[in-house]
């Protein structure tokens, strides 16, 4: 396979993972959403959060950058279930439960108010991106060994037993434990990042937890950035091709995908075989760099590789005249240092 290691490594670095500024930009607005919550809540005379615990692609680090800011970051709020009761004392069901810190998220300031979801509280952002607000109660049952601890979330179909944490302990201990886990988060961002290269995709193609469990099952270690991400392309388009189906890494009995035909799986299973299809010319003997990296722009629906190839070629074009011309500057230096030193000049 022809060698373009450095190319996806600095697709990756450049185009792929989010800007520090990003990140930082993106914890600023996690904060500032807990605040207001919190003042929104204290306002209303409502219990307030127990913890606040980030979750989603934002706690596992495999975010990626998207031209339109179209970024969903995932922030759980925690609260007692003991004080999450109703005006009469009854017990809030899941649905109060969102409504409620729907409500005390909203300070009126948003050009587009925050939305109840099915699990979760959505809120909006001009700039294209969107914070959700899961809802989660702590229960705590007494047995004769002692308390004990589990969390519920507050689902469109009631309280379900669930906890963001166990997901995001599931995926770092995987990553840990991997041949070379700082390279498996990256192949993960670059195979997330394909999913969403065209537009059309985005609906109908796997999610991008779906993605990270996958890879989890069929990442393929090597030295070589490229051949990392080729190999794993394969090994998962394998294996969805024996098996559609994606069991959730931390839920037993439950699955990210719909049954043993889902289509989302099915649309991820054959983008991935176009990728690879795509890649077949970097087989032949008689590949040329230039080739090799237009396929990879067809992959990835970039001129990211062109461009860097253009780069190099006017680097390489500029770099002789660079070397004469320090040269002649330094001959020009020489020789006047040497009549300096023989006292020459008009005056000797």
């Amino acid at each position: 396979m022809f060698d373009c290691a450095k190319d996806i490594r600095a697709y990756h670095d450049q185009d792929v993972t989010l800007p520090k500024t990003e990140q930082d930009a993106m914890r600023d607005r996690r904060n500032s959403n807990r605040s207001r919550l919190r003042n929104g809540l204290a306002a209303a005379g409502k219990p307030a959060p127990l913890e606040f615990v980030k979750q989603g692609s934002y706690a596992m680090k495999t975010m990626v950058r998207d031209p339109d800011n179209d970024y969903d970051i995932d922030d759980g709020v925690y609260f007692r279930k003991e004080e999450l009761v109703g005006e009469r004392g009854a017990e809030m069901t899941s649905l109060q439960a969102r409504q409620m810190v729907r409500d005390a998220v909203d300070d009126g300031k948003f050009k587009r108010a925050p939305e109840v979801r099915r699990n979760c509280v959505r809120v909006f952002y001009e700039k294209g991106y969107h914070v959700d607000l899961p809802v989660y109660r702590r229960v705590v049952t007494s047995t004769v060994f002692g308390d004990e601890i589990h969390y519920e979330l507050a689902a469109s179909s009631g309280w379900k037993r669930s906890d963001a944490r166990d997901v995001s302990d599931w995926y770092e201990d995987e990553r840990a434990r991997s041949a070379d886990g700082v390279q498996l988060r990256r192949i993960n961002r670059d195979l997330k990042k394909y999913a969403r290269s065209r537009y059309s995709w985005r609906g109908g193609i796997l999610s991008g937890f779906g993605i990270s469990v996958l890879l989890t099952e069929r990442y393929r270690q090597n030295e070589r950035e490229d051949r990392a991400l080729y190999d794993t392309m394969v090994a998962i388009r394998d294996r969805l091709n024996w098996n559609l189906q994606v069991a959730h890494p931390v839920t037993p009995g439950d699955y990210i995908t719909s049954g043993d035909d889902d289509a989302r799986a099915r649309s991820f299973r054959d983008k991935l075989t176009e990728a690879i299809d795509t890649l077949q010319p970097l087989f032949e003997v008689d590949c040329t760099r230039e080739r090799a990296l237009k396929c990879w722009d067809k992959v990835f629906a970039t001129t990211f590789f062109s461009e860097r190839l253009e780069e190099e070629r006017r680097a390489a074009v500029a770099a002789p005249a660079i070397i004469s011309s320090a040269a002649l500057l330094g001959s020009t230096a020489a020789a006047a240092a040497a009549v300096s030193s023989a006292g020459g000049g008009r005056h000797a």
